[in-house]
């Protein structure tokens, strides 16, 4: 099982609106026969993959797959009735799947006389599709906020200067995470001040996620590095603003706004309707606020360096605060990792909706 999910999540980034998924084909004996994964919507599903890598040595093997072998048929055939097919002794899978849809190929195969394995290193395999799971089970993307700041909670000096309070090392990983999401997000603040680019850089591989720029007075300028044939941009304005200008592949989405501010409940509708199962945030402090306040972050990962600037420089998160230690945020630390003279924590909040192997 745990080749199953080194194979599933060489796929992150690439599957949405699907899973990543791993399928491992074992002999009687116990050795590999044949490896799949899931590459991305449109293509083989993990099974399905396995087993034309198999071709007739599938049949009497045992299928390692990381979530439950589908029931429905999408834009690829039932996974549980090419396992029969096939002649598949025995499943073992780790999650069942919770969309409905898709849901029930354990129960067709045990009908069929297949044995049935569940749960196997599940609580692994729910972290390794902890994206997507979390995104299904709450009908929005799963959302990560990522900041970079000082060992006191800044992100900037007091004159603006942010270049650079992390080394190296944590940049380059940070440029891996955004590559492992389907969209990044920044608001209009950090437009402004950083214009950033929320590409890939560093040699990091992978497609570039959609870029999402909250923009509510549509003030974009037509040459904000955002604006490039790098990836897609989505600029996010308010209903009463004029649409701006853009250049090609480039698009507008206008949502509604309350107290000034745009409505990222509905923001993150359009996007999971759009078919994106996680979202990056990387600023600014008051967005991230936003999104703490409403209990919208999933996980958090911190590249704390080394540096103190005091009260006067840029706080991470700014327009959230509790006012009694009961109304605070609280994550688990999962992860500490030494990065450089840096350090990645990451944070999380449990998984919804996890049940027992069924």
């Amino acid at each position: 099982m745990r080749r199953a999910l080194e194979l599933a999540v060489t796929a992150l980034g690439r599957t949405s609106p699907n899973p990543v998924v791993g399928c491992v084909l074992l002999d009687p004996e116990g050795a590999t026969v044949a490896e799949g994964f899931h590459r991305g919507a449109g293509h083989p599903h993990a099974e399905a993959e396995a087993l034309a890598a198999a071709g007739d040595h599938a049949r009497g093997t045992t299928a390692v797959v990381t979530l439950e072998p589908c029931a429905h048929q999408g834009r690829t055939g039932p996974c549980a009735d090419a396992l029969l097919r096939a002649g598949v002794a025995r499943v073992v899978y780790a999650v069942p799947d919770p969309t409905p849809g898709a849901a029930g190929g354990a129960r067709r195969l045990r009908d069929a006389g297949v044995e049935v394995v569940a749960g196997v290193l599940r609580e692994e395999a729910e972290r390794a599709n902890e994206l997507w799971l979390t995104s299904v089970r709450t009908g929005r993307p799963y959302v990560t906020w990522k900041f970079g700041g000082t060992l006191d909670g800044r992100s900037a000096a007091p004159d603006g200067t942010s270049r650079w309070i992390t080394g190296p090392a944590a940049r380059e990983d940070a440029h891996r995470l955004r590559a492992s999401h389907d969209a990044v997000l920044v608001g209009s603040g950090t437009l402004r001040e950083d214009d950033p680019h929320l590409g890939l850089r560093h040699g990091v591989p992978g497609r570039p996620p959609l870029r999402v720029v909250l923009d509510r007075t549509g003030g974009i300028r037509p040459d904000a590095r955002v604006l490039d044939d790098a990836a897609p941009t989505l600029v996010v304005v308010g209903r009463a603003a004029p649409g701006p200008e853009l250049p090609g592949g480039h698009e507008v989405l206008a949502l509604p706004e309350a107290d000034g501010r745009l409505d990222i409940g509905e923001l993150l509708a359009e996007l999971y309707g759009r078919g994106l199962r996680s979202v990056l945030l990387e600023g600014g402090a008051r967005l991230a606020g936003e999104f703490a306040a409403r209990g919208l972050l999933d996980r958090v990962v911190a590249y704390v360096a080394p540096v103190l600037l005091g009260s006067t420089g840029r706080a991470v998160l700014d327009g959230f605060g509790a006012g009694t230690l009961s109304e605070a945020v609280r994550l688990r630390l999962d992860e500490v990792e030494r990065l450089g003279d840096d350090v990645r924590l990451v944070l999380r909040r449990p998984l919804p909706g996890a049940k027992g192997p069924r």
